[in-house]
């Protein structure tokens, strides 16, 4: 009978200190299990901001390409995930804010709906994402970081540069714009 042992063991929460300070030193090793267990969370904060696969794939590798400079700005108050999810952001922002933003919605490529409660369920997601996707980028932004990635306004003010009253007006805006999007496509 033969056994598989995995080559790395799996990587617990104490040991992002360690890959870090891994990575700081040079290490590529470290620098591939972090892109491991990190790369799915930044593709899918990337893409819920950007509302594109393209440029969300473009974010991972530009971060993950310069974790190592980055790296030497850490410090470590919070988790690294946190730390992580922030440069994220800040990216993508930047990143908006320099150009105008192309737009992916491929409405050949979506499903045909059907009469099953699992394609409807299908369809409204899609629904759903046309929507946050078409929102202006200063709603979607506050939309995403508080309704889908759980921060507070006081968090998304201060990632987003904006006050936390201001924060709470553009998301009911956002949710406004939705409720509006979802009529008319009803």
């Amino acid at each position: 009978m033969l056994i598989r042992h995995s080559v790395i063991p799996p990587i617990s929460p104490t040991d992002d200190a360690e890959l870090v300070q891994s990575v700081g030193a040079g290490s590529a090793d470290a620098l591939g299990a972090l892109y491991e267990r990190y790369a799915p969370t930044v593709m899918g904060l990337a893409y819920r901001l950007t509302g594109s696969v393209s440029d969300a794939e473009d974010a991972v590798h530009d971060i993950f390409l310069g974790l190592p400079e980055a790296l030497k700005r850490y410090e470590e108050r919070g988790s690294f995930e946190s730390w992580l999810k922030r440069v994220t952001v800040r990216l993508v922002l930047t990143r908006q804010r320099a150009r105008v933003r192309r737009r992916e919605i491929a409405y050949e490529d979506a499903p045909e709906p059907s009469r099953s409660s699992h394609a409807d369920k299908i369809s409204a997601d899609i629904t759903l994402e046309r929507g946050i996707a078409a929102l202006p980028d200063s709603l979607r932004d506050v939309f995403v970081l508080k309704e889908i990635e759980g921060y507070s306004h006081a968090e998304v003010a201060t990632l987003l540069g904006i006050t936390a009253a201001a924060s709470e007006v553009r998301l009911c805006r956002a949710v406004r714009a939705l409720r509006h999007h979802l009529r008319e496509v009803a």
